[in-house]
């Protein structure tokens, strides 16, 4: 891994109320290299969007830190940003597909034509040019993820968070939008931190997958991806290699919570 552009150091996060405390993540530590694609996996209520949440600032942890370029985040850091996955709530709906992406670029300040520059290459990039003047809810659920990326890209982040973004759709759009999520990833040597309930899907993007357990959540396990890009979607899921490590990360996440008291690889 290269050198970390984001450190997840013991983050406990615990949800209170009526004199209760739910912990919904005991002890959390990873970090992502510059880059980077790293994926997260786990069963299914082991915090993965609360984690992802308190990451990109938006929770504040109980305890532990996140740490994005050394610094500590205590608010949302103004080189993320975050695809989440309910694009139709992410999106407004009165807005152009245009002012939609162009809305977070105000917040730089940046001349008219560098916003519109900016816009024109994003739309591009997730196959959208011809739809810059359309509304979200005259597209496609496919679409309207795709203008959600677009926004997300034009922003340029030095950092990109991605919540289970590809979970509403259906089987094609999917594999389409992670082809153009790592085309993307390529052409910008961005880094990626991406949360997923599917194991195939984790395997196919990453260039690492962290396992978390059961909870109260813990990391069982950082498993390296070592496969040959660029990543094809018929290829790929048919080498040995891949099938391999899906039942290592399927055999990670199943095992009993007991069994994963162990140090992250």
């Amino acid at each position: 891994m290269t050198e970390p552009l984001l450190e997840v150091n013991h983050l406990r996060f615990a949800y209170t109320g009526s004199g209760t405390s739910a912990p919904a993540l005991e002890d959390v530590s990873f970090s992502v290299g510059v880059g980077e694609f790293l994926s997260i996996v786990g069963p299914s209520g082991s915090g993965k969007t609360t984690m992802l949440r308190c990451v990109a600032g938006l929770l504040p942890p109980t305890s532990g830190e996140i740490r994005l370029h050394g610094q500590v985040v205590t608010e949302v850091p103004k080189e993320l940003a975050i695809v989440f996955q309910d694009y139709g709530r992410s999106l407004f709906p009165w807005m152009t597909v245009h002012d939609n992406v162009e809305m977070p670029l105000r917040r730089l300040r940046l001349s008219r034509s560098e916003r519109e520059s900016r816009i024109e290459a994003a739309l591009s990039e997730v196959g959208l040019a011809d739809a810059v003047r359309r509304f979200p809810w005259q597209l496609s659920g496919g679409m309207q993820q795709r203008v959600a990326i677009a926004r997300a890209i034009a922003y340029r982040p030095t950092i990109l968070l991605m919540d289970e973004p590809f979970a509403s759709v259906d089987a094609q759009t999917r594999a389409d939008l992670q082809d153009t999520t790592l085309e993307i990833w390529r052409a910008h040597g961005s880094t990626v931190l991406f949360v997923t309930h599917d194991i195939d899907e984790a395997v196919y993007l990453s260039d690492r997958v962290v396992v978390l357990s059961k909870p109260p959540t813990r990391v069982v396990a950082a498993i390296p991806i070592h496969l040959a890009r660029p990543r094809d979607q018929i290829e790929t899921p048919s080498t040995p290699r891949f099938r391999d490590l899906r039942h290592e990360v399927a055999r990670l996440i199943r095992r009993p919570k007991a069994a994963t008291e162990e140090s992250p690889g």
